[in-house]
């Protein structure tokens, strides 16, 4: 595993803000290639640099096993969110100080990528099957990414047995969370229509703000559940609110505001998004809905026990099996089998000066291969 390192600097040093394509989609192929690989670079989306239909590059890599073998995956994503201003050392300069290794992607997610690389060349071929899917728009709309992965894997009939994807999920220390599953998400953009006039003739306008008042005070009142087993409680949150009048002395024609929902398997997106538009329309106003993920759970079994066991062999730490925090493209590729998140340490990711301690890096390599080769060797029907 002593290449690890030097696999996340040359993943690093790609400069790959979502949407990524290019240089760092190289990079990985340069590494795999080498390792019995065969790679499949794509490329989805014809709308301008900065749209959401920009376009996006994919990699499916994959080296077969014997016939009949089982097929694992590792899952994730080369694109980075902008490193912003106030850096120590340039973002895509990867430097070591001490024992971080820091640039941007170095723990979201490139470092993961990393290991997966190491890990995958101290598996046998023979073990079984092993592929690589990963996006270069994780970060960003997720519209030509993962999805258009899966469809490529559906045309080709590929279907792995079980997948790992390489989120940051460790808080504290490395190996003490795992993620079994997610919440889901939907954003809910309300408008309320009035007519415009001056304030000192309100008989002569029709003020929306009272009504999006209402509508907005409803919803802030809702108790949408108290947790399940296996989730936290879902909420709703109002994010935004927009009347745009500049003038003390108008009543606005129109008010609009957004919320967003996170919400656990008691939900769907669409029963949420129905209520939501019932509110708006009991006070006048409209509601249009934007689901970007359905909650899921891959149930603690046989899958999630060889992860944790790789773990505790590692590290000694038994993780916690979660399904807290925002979304992760395990929401599209649960669809394809049984999916489990573990990656690094997430206290820097998307920060300035983002880092990952480097000795993790070599214990997650070694994570990943316990993990490959005990999943390949596990009956897919048991997981």
């Amino acid at each position: 595993m002593s290449d690890v390192l030097d696999l996340a600097k040359r993943l690093i040093a790609a400069p790959s803000v979502t949407p990524a394509r290019g240089a760092v989609f190289a990079a990985l192929e340069a590494m795999l290639v080498p390792l019995g690989f065969a790679v499949h670079r794509f490329t989805r989306g014809e709308g301008p640099d900065g749209s959401e239909q920009a376009p996006v590059e994919n990699l499916f890599a994959i080296r077969h096993g014997p016939e009949g073998s089982s097929h694992f995956a590792f899952a994730g994503h080369l694109d980075v969110v902008p490193p912003g201003e106030g850096w120590a050392s340039d973002p895509f300069a990867p430097q070591v100080r001490g024992q971080l290794l820091h640039g941007r992607g170095a723990v979201d997610m490139k470092g993961a990528i990393a290991a997966m690389v190491a890990a995958v060349a101290e598996v046998p071929q023979q073990a079984g099957t092993i592929s690589f899917i990963i996006t270069g728009d994780e970060e960003g709309p997720a519209l030509h990414g993962t999805r258009a992965l899966i469809d490529y894997m559906a045309a080709e009939g590929i279907r792995p047995d079980l997948c790992l994807v390489g989120e940051p999920t460790s808080v504290n220390r490395l190996g003490d969370m795992v993620k079994i599953g997610r919440r889901g998400s939907v954003n809910i953009f309300i408008t309320v229509e009035g007519t415009q006039g001056h304030v000192a003739y309100p008989h002569l306008a029709d003020n929306p703000l009272p009504r999006l008042v209402a509508i907005l005070a409803e919803l802030d009142a809702l108790t949408l559940d108290t947790g399940t087993a296996w989730f936290q409680p879902s909420n709703l949150e109002i994010t935004d609110i927009n009347v745009g009048n500049k003038a003390h002395n108008v009543i606005p024609a129109k008010g609009e505001a957004r919320i967003s929902i996170r919400f656990n398997d008691l939900h769907t997106g669409k029963s949420l998004s129905e209520r939501v538009m019932a509110i708006a329309a009991r006070h006048g106003g409209t509601a249009r809905p934007v689901i970007s993920g359905e909650p899921f759970l891959t149930e603690p079994g046989a899958f999630s026990a060889l992860v944790s066991a790789a773990i505790q062999a590692e590290t000694g730490l038994v993780p916690e099996l979660s399904t807290t925090g925002g979304t992760s493209d395990a929401r599209f590729l649960r669809a394809l089998c049984p999916v489990i998140e573990f990656g690094l340490c997430n206290a820097t990711m998307h920060k300035r000066d983002e880092a990952v301690a480097i000795p993790d890096l070599a214990v997650l390599a070694r994570i990943y291969a316990r993990i490959a080769a005990q999943a390949l060797a596990l009956d897919a029907a048991a997981a």
